[in-house]
Protein backbone atom coordinates (compact mmCIF):
# COMPACT_ATOMS: atom_id res chain seq x y z
CA UNK A 1 0.00 0.00 0.00
CA UNK A 2 1.53 3.00 -1.03
CA UNK A 3 0.38 6.49 0.91
CA UNK A 4 2.00 9.98 0.39
CA UNK A 5 4.09 11.28 2.49
CA UNK A 6 3.30 15.14 3.75
CA UNK A 7 5.37 17.68 5.78
CA UNK A 8 4.28 20.33 8.53
CA UNK A 9 3.90 23.21 6.08
CA UNK A 10 1.56 20.74 3.33
CA UNK A 11 4.54 20.03 1.01
CA UNK A 12 4.67 17.00 -0.49
CA UNK A 13 7.57 14.56 0.55
CA UNK A 14 7.00 11.72 -1.36
CA UNK A 15 5.56 8.33 -0.93
CA UNK A 16 5.99 5.41 1.06
CA UNK A 17 5.04 2.10 0.74
CA UNK A 18 3.23 0.58 3.75
CA UNK A 19 3.51 -3.16 4.55
CA UNK A 20 0.06 -5.08 3.78
CA UNK A 21 1.16 -7.35 6.68
CA UNK A 22 0.70 -4.41 9.41
CA UNK A 23 -1.64 -1.96 7.08
CA UNK A 24 -3.46 -4.35 5.07
CA UNK A 25 -5.47 -6.54 7.25
CA UNK A 26 -9.06 -7.08 7.18
CA UNK A 27 -9.81 -5.35 10.52
CA UNK A 28 -11.18 -7.58 13.18
CA UNK A 29 -13.66 -5.99 15.40
CA UNK A 30 -13.25 -8.74 17.72
CA UNK A 31 -9.82 -8.59 18.43
CA UNK A 32 -9.95 -4.92 18.49
CA UNK A 33 -12.67 -5.28 21.22
CA UNK A 34 -10.83 -7.74 23.10
CA UNK A 35 -7.12 -5.26 23.21
CA UNK A 36 -9.37 -2.22 24.29
CA UNK A 37 -11.38 -4.18 27.03
CA UNK A 38 -7.72 -5.64 28.34
CA UNK A 39 -6.84 -1.73 28.08
CA UNK A 40 -8.70 -0.15 30.28
CA UNK A 41 -9.61 -3.12 32.49
CA UNK A 42 -5.68 -3.05 33.14
CA UNK A 43 -5.52 0.53 33.80
CA UNK A 44 -8.58 0.60 36.76
CA UNK A 45 -7.45 1.63 40.08
CA UNK A 46 -9.32 -1.49 41.93
CA UNK A 47 -8.60 1.08 45.05
CA UNK A 48 -12.68 0.78 45.99
CA UNK A 49 -13.63 -0.86 49.30
CA UNK A 50 -15.87 -0.60 51.90
CA UNK A 51 -15.85 -2.08 55.45
CA UNK A 52 -16.85 -6.18 56.43
CA UNK A 53 -18.59 -6.51 59.36
CA UNK A 54 -15.44 -7.94 60.94
CA UNK A 55 -13.47 -4.67 60.40
CA UNK A 56 -16.39 -2.36 62.00
CA UNK A 57 -14.87 -0.90 65.54
CA UNK A 58 -17.73 -2.47 67.17
CA UNK A 59 -18.08 -4.80 69.71
CA UNK A 60 -18.98 -8.12 69.10
CA UNK A 61 -20.65 -9.14 72.62
CA UNK A 62 -24.17 -10.22 72.33
CA UNK A 63 -26.38 -6.50 72.42
CA UNK A 64 -29.21 -8.20 74.84
CA UNK A 65 -30.40 -11.36 75.56
CA UNK A 66 -31.55 -14.25 73.68
CA UNK A 67 -35.01 -14.68 75.34
CA UNK A 68 -37.87 -12.19 77.12
CA UNK A 69 -37.51 -9.13 75.84
CA UNK A 70 -39.54 -9.32 73.13
CA UNK A 71 -37.41 -7.82 70.08
CA UNK A 72 -35.70 -9.55 67.86
CA UNK A 73 -33.08 -12.02 68.25
CA UNK A 74 -29.32 -10.39 67.95
CA UNK A 75 -25.80 -11.16 68.26
CA UNK A 76 -22.97 -8.51 67.28
CA UNK A 77 -24.04 -4.96 66.74
CA UNK A 78 -21.14 -4.51 63.85
CA UNK A 79 -23.22 -6.72 61.67
CA UNK A 80 -24.93 -5.72 57.79
CA UNK A 81 -28.43 -4.96 59.13
CA UNK A 82 -27.54 -2.06 61.75
CA UNK A 83 -26.88 1.18 60.60
CA UNK A 84 -22.95 1.84 61.42
CA UNK A 85 -22.35 -1.88 60.83
CA UNK A 86 -20.59 -3.57 58.09
CA UNK A 87 -21.55 -3.65 54.37
CA UNK A 88 -22.39 -7.13 52.71
CA UNK A 89 -21.16 -8.18 50.10
CA UNK A 90 -19.19 -4.60 49.12
CA UNK A 91 -16.21 -4.05 46.93
CA UNK A 92 -12.91 -5.14 48.04
CA UNK A 93 -9.65 -4.00 46.89
CA UNK A 94 -8.41 -5.84 44.19
CA UNK A 95 -6.49 -5.96 40.25
CA UNK A 96 -9.02 -5.71 37.55
CA UNK A 97 -6.49 -6.52 34.85
CA UNK A 98 -6.69 -10.00 32.65
CA UNK A 99 -4.58 -12.14 30.72
CA UNK A 100 -4.38 -11.71 27.04
CA UNK A 101 -1.56 -13.45 25.28
CA UNK A 102 1.53 -11.44 23.66
CA UNK A 103 0.46 -12.75 20.16
CA UNK A 104 -3.05 -11.82 20.25
CA UNK A 105 -2.00 -8.09 21.85
CA UNK A 106 0.68 -7.61 18.51
CA UNK A 107 -2.05 -8.84 16.21
CA UNK A 108 -4.87 -6.43 17.59
CA UNK A 109 -2.53 -3.65 17.02
CA UNK A 110 -1.98 -4.84 13.15
CA UNK A 111 -5.84 -4.76 13.32
CA UNK A 112 -6.40 -1.36 14.76
CA UNK A 113 -3.84 -0.08 12.41
CA UNK A 114 -5.36 -1.63 9.51
CA UNK A 115 -8.73 -0.32 10.43
CA UNK A 116 -7.34 3.16 10.06
CA UNK A 117 -5.89 2.62 6.79
CA UNK A 118 -9.00 1.10 5.47
CA UNK A 119 -10.52 4.21 6.32
CA UNK A 120 -7.94 6.54 4.44
CA UNK A 121 -7.15 8.21 7.89
CA UNK A 122 -3.69 7.46 8.28
CA UNK A 123 -1.31 10.62 7.60
CA UNK A 124 2.37 10.09 7.32
CA UNK A 125 4.79 13.16 7.95
CA UNK A 126 8.49 13.16 7.09
CA UNK A 127 9.09 14.19 10.40
CA UNK A 128 7.17 15.87 13.80
CA UNK A 129 9.53 18.71 13.88
CA UNK A 130 8.68 22.05 14.95
CA UNK A 131 10.81 25.57 14.64
CA UNK A 132 10.02 27.57 17.23
CA UNK A 133 7.85 25.62 20.08
CA UNK A 134 4.97 27.52 19.92
CA UNK A 135 1.45 26.07 19.97
CA UNK A 136 -0.03 28.50 18.13
CA UNK A 137 1.84 28.15 14.91
CA UNK A 138 1.81 24.37 15.35
CA UNK A 139 -2.40 24.78 15.59
CA UNK A 140 -2.52 26.36 12.48
CA UNK A 141 -0.53 24.01 10.71
CA UNK A 142 -2.75 21.02 11.88
CA UNK A 143 -5.78 22.95 11.04
CA UNK A 144 -4.35 23.53 7.47
CA UNK A 145 -3.92 19.41 7.19
CA UNK A 146 -7.35 19.08 8.93
CA UNK A 147 -5.85 17.39 11.82
CA UNK A 148 -8.44 19.03 14.83
CA UNK A 149 -8.19 15.74 16.11
CA UNK A 150 -5.49 12.97 15.76
CA UNK A 151 -2.54 10.83 17.30
CA UNK A 152 0.85 11.88 16.44
CA UNK A 153 3.35 9.05 16.50
CA UNK A 154 6.93 9.24 16.30
CA UNK A 155 10.60 7.15 16.41
CA UNK A 156 11.72 6.69 20.03
CA UNK A 157 12.49 10.25 20.81
CA UNK A 158 10.18 12.66 20.54
CA UNK A 159 11.28 16.32 19.67
CA UNK A 160 11.20 18.24 22.50
CA UNK A 161 9.79 21.53 20.95
CA UNK A 162 6.53 19.31 19.43
CA UNK A 163 6.16 17.78 22.17
CA UNK A 164 6.07 21.22 24.37
CA UNK A 165 3.86 22.72 21.48
CA UNK A 166 1.66 19.94 20.76
CA UNK A 167 0.04 19.36 24.37
CA UNK A 168 -1.72 22.00 24.67
CA UNK A 169 -3.36 21.67 21.85
CA UNK A 170 -6.96 20.00 22.88
CA UNK A 171 -7.77 16.11 21.04
CA UNK A 172 -4.25 16.30 19.61
CA UNK A 173 -1.73 13.85 21.40
CA UNK A 174 1.63 12.78 21.20
CA UNK A 175 3.39 9.44 21.59
CA UNK A 176 6.96 7.55 20.59
CA UNK A 177 6.70 4.43 18.63
CA UNK A 178 7.09 2.16 21.73
CA UNK A 179 3.72 3.85 23.44
CA UNK A 180 1.40 3.44 20.53
CA UNK A 181 -1.66 1.29 21.72
CA UNK A 182 -4.87 0.19 20.08
CA UNK A 183 -6.80 1.94 22.31
CA UNK A 184 -5.19 5.87 21.44
CA UNK A 185 -5.18 4.76 18.13
CA UNK A 186 -9.20 4.47 18.15
CA UNK A 187 -10.11 7.06 20.84
CA UNK A 188 -8.51 10.03 17.86
CA UNK A 189 -9.76 10.22 14.65
CA UNK A 190 -6.53 10.48 12.59
CA UNK A 191 -3.30 8.44 12.74
CA UNK A 192 -0.29 10.51 11.92
CA UNK A 193 2.82 8.61 11.80
CA UNK A 194 6.27 9.53 10.66
CA UNK A 195 9.09 7.93 8.82
CA UNK A 196 10.70 6.84 11.78
CA UNK A 197 7.73 5.51 13.42
CA UNK A 198 6.57 3.70 10.73
CA UNK A 199 10.19 2.21 9.99
CA UNK A 200 10.39 1.03 13.71
CA UNK A 201 7.12 -0.57 13.50
CA UNK A 202 7.13 -3.07 10.71
CA UNK A 203 10.66 -3.83 12.49
CA UNK A 204 9.02 -4.65 15.66
CA UNK A 205 5.41 -6.09 14.20
CA UNK A 206 6.59 -8.57 11.20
Amino acid sequence: MKIEITSLDGEDAGSIELDDAIFGLAPREDLIARMVRYQLAKRRAGTHQTLGRSEIARTGKKLYKQKGTGSARHGSGGVPQFRGGGRAFGPVMRSHAHDLPKKLRALALKHALSAKAKEGLIVVFAKAHSEDGKTKSLKTSFATLGLTNALVVDGAELESKFQLAARNIPQIDVLPVQGINVYDILRREKLVLTKAAIEALEARLK
